[in-house]
């Protein structure tokens, strides 16, 4: 009998979710216990969904999982706004290696269609030289929507959709740039692109086509009204061609990213000085990278990019023995954070992921969204609460975080 990576993917996450059918869902017991977190949660308007997994070490340090859910549905569409970086960045690593390129080789961008345009160095790092490297730093420490865009250009729209469908990621839909207003033909095409080893060609690729249609196969409209061009327009928008990333594919290739051989058929090929990197990115504070440009802590303050726990609110003191490895997202009202937390010191790791909607009026894209007011404050006690809540779990082995921290 054939089986289909996907079918087997749903089994795995099935049986997760079914083994917690018989004990009671800590989610469920953390809600009930705050009226803060449960007026949000029981706000339908707020769309929220969870995922919590706890994480068990045996004597050889190898993990179990065992996977909470609150609200989950996996059909039901939320714009997944940044996340959709975090994929861009392990398939273009995955590329990079099967090519047996460097992260670190020089690219040059080429501009061959509508809507596209060149890069040779990278002017919103201070003239950088641009690589693929140097694009996933900046993803994953301030979730840079041109960095995306460039990796989004070298894997090619056909090639990304492909590999995280082989992968089991068969839900997600990748289809367009970030932050630039693109058809969907011009988003189809991406650029030539080479990499270089000073001044040796290492690589060339084509102008690329993708095929496919990526849009939703129902209509999907949210809303009352929309700001187009500073003017409201009363009709609902129009989500049917944006990108999407379902919460269950996110919280799965996070858990896949950080333990590869517990999901070797979801996981990524990267090289160790490439998975060293997303680790590196993912888990520090914007101010202690090497990028200039981010250590100005006005701007990319240490809870900048850390919803979850942290809440991104400037100038909160920090928990010293806390790392957080994770993707946010924040776009059109939608709040979300894929997270790894781990607290060295007192034998903690876990997994949660939720994503929140905040949009009083209804009007999209009119900067108009409760993030302040009601989604950071839920994303910080949520983190918070899990957290607390794993303090008073017994383990029987205290997890080794050596091949994480090692970086």
């Amino acid at each position: 009998m054939n089986i289909s990576l996907k079918s087997v993917f749903v089994i795995i996450l099935a049986a997760i979710f079914i083994s917690c059918g018989n004990k009671s869902n800590p989610l469920i017991e953390i809600i009930e216990s705050d009226s803060e977190l449960k007026l949000v949660v029981t706000n339908p308007d707020h769309e929220v969904q969870i995922l919590y997994t706890q994480v068990d070490r045996d004597s050889l340090n190898n993990p179990s999982f065992e996977t909470f859910s609150f609200n989950l549905d996996s059909e039901k569409y939320f714009y997944p706004a940044s996340t959709v970086k975090f994929p861009a960045v392990l398939v273009a690593l995955e590329k990079l290696n099967q090519l047996n390129i460097p992260a670190t080789a020089r690219i040059e961008i080429d501009s061959a269609f509508s809507g596209q345009s060149e890069v040779r160095y990278d002017s919103t790092a201070s003239n950088a030289e641009a690589s693929v490297a140097h694009y996933s730093k900046k993803i994953m420490l301030v979730s840079d929507n041109d960095a995306f865009n460039r990796l989004y250009e070298f894997i090619g729209q056909d090639e990304l959709n492909s590999i995280l469908n082989e992968k089991g990621y068969s839900d997600t839909r990748l289809s367009h740039r970030l932050s630039i207003s693109l058809t969907q033909e011009e988003n189809a095409h991406t650029n030539p692109v080479r990499f270089y080893d000073g001044d040796e060609l290492l690589h060339r690729q084509g102008l690329k086509v993708g095929t496919n249609d990526y849009s939703s196969a129902k209509p999907i409209k949210r809303g009352v009204g929309y700001n187009s061009r500073g003017e409201i327009i009363n009709e609902p928008f129009d989500f049917t061609y944006k990108n999407f990333f379902p919460l269950d594919e996110q919280h799965s290739m996070m858990q896949a990213f950080i333990f590869p051989n517990a999901f070797p058929q979801s996981s990524f090929d990267l090289r160790p000085e490439d998975r060293e990197l997303v680790l590196r990115y993912s888990s520090i504070f914007p101010r202690e990278s090497e990028i200039g440009v981010y250590q100005d802590t006005s701007q990319y303050w240490d809870s900048y990019a850390k919803f979850l726990y942290y809440g991104s609110e400037p100038g909160i003191e920090l928990s010293g023995n806390i790392r957080i490895f994770n993707k946010i997202g924040l776009a059109y009202g939608y709040t979300i954070d894929n997270s790894y937390i781990i607290d060295e010191e007192n034998g903690i790791e876990f997994f949660l992921s939720a994503v929140i909607h905040t949009n009083e009026n209804r009007i999209f894209n009119d900067n108009k969204y409760e993030y302040d007011e009601i989604a950071f404050p839920f994303m910080a006690k949520l983190g918070r609460m899990i957290y607390q809540y794993e303090l008073t779990r017994t383990k029987e082995y205290t997890p080794n975080f050596d091949d994480i921290l090692n970086y």
